[in-house]
Order: C-alpha cells, then structure tokens, then sequence
C-alpha cells in the first residue's frame, strides 16, 4: 500500500525546503527505499526516507546547527498564531537580534519555540493577532 497524500506532501515540502534538485532526490530515494518516486513509496520506504533526513547534513538548515524541525516547528507556531510575516521578523529582531528563522542557532531555535509556545498558551483560541 502506497503512502498518503498527505505524507507525499510532506515528502515534496521537505524536498523543497531542504533545496535538493530533482536528480539528488531521486537518487536519495533511489539509495535509501528502493524507488524513484515518492507515489512508490509504502508506509516503511515513508519512515526510512524521513529518518534518513532527520540525520542526513540535509537536516541542519544553517552552520549554527539549526535543525529543518525547529524551523518546521516555529513556522507552524507561527502560521498558528496567525502573525503575519513581518509581525514574526519584529518578534524575532526585538527578542533574539535577528530577522529570520535561517539566521538562528540550535539555542537560540529552542528557545524561540518555547517562547512562541508561551504566546500560544496564553492566546485566546482564535490565536489571530497582527
């Protein structure tokens, strides 16, 4: 059984965000579940391709240690809260002297996420702010 929409997208989103070209990703595919294309892929070819990511050089976003979940995770906080981009570059530049996620060490990431899940707590449901 093939894998889901859902887990195909997650697969071409982290294909796009790690910036691999199509031939490095199919060869990846290729090496590390036996297959070219991700509709090819079943439940255990899905789990082996995203470990092989979480610990591949791919994973680290940026030389300060960055991890592609961190940035993964704050995005998702913030698409939460419902800031918009430069409401999230003014969070970051008063609070950590920086003006994007990229820009961010493995430290300063986890602490932005616990930041963020803070706001989170203490935001109404709605979670719209701007």
């Amino acid at each position: 059984m093939t894998v889901n929409h859902k887990k195909l997208a997650v697969i071409h989103i982290v294909k796009r965000e790690l910036g691999l070209s199509d031939e490095e990703y199919r060869d990846i595919l290729q090496r590390e579940t036996g297959v070219r294309s991700a509709k090819d892929l079943d439940e255990k070819g899905f789990r082996r391709l995203m470990r092989y990511f979480a610990g591949s050089r791919h994973y680290r976003i940026n030389k300060y240690g960055l991890t592609f979940r961190q940035k993964l995770f704050i995005n998702y906080m913030v698409d939460d809260l419902g800031w918009d981009v430069q409401h999230f570059k003014n969070f970051l530049n008063k609070y950590y002297k920086k003006t994007e996620v990229n820009r961010l060490t493995k430290r300063e990431a986890s602490k932005v996420i616990e930041s963020l899940k803070n706001i989170l707590k203490h935001t109404p449901s709605n979670h719209a702010q701007t």
